[in-house]
């Protein structure tokens, strides 16, 4: 199993030129279809920056809601 886990990292030391945090998500595949239709009408260009742009988006959200 290390060596799994030592391949994974050198792979994503590769190919994922970041240090941010990574999750794994695992959604249905309608919630999925909204998403994709959420990143095309607004010209994202990964499915990662549209899921990470309605997280901002709700988060604040809630935020406002809070302070009422």
């Amino acid at each position: 199993m290390f060596f799994v886990d030592y391949l994974t990292a050198i792979i994503y030391k590769k190919f994922m030129p970041t240090d941010k945090p990574k999750i794994l998500l695992l959604i249905d595949e309608n919630l999925l279809k909204r998403v994709d239709d959420f990143r095309f009408e607004n010209r994202i260009n990964t499915r990662s920056e549209a899921i990470r742009r309605l997280i901002e988006e709700g988060l604040k959200k809630i935020k406002k809601q809070e302070k009422k």
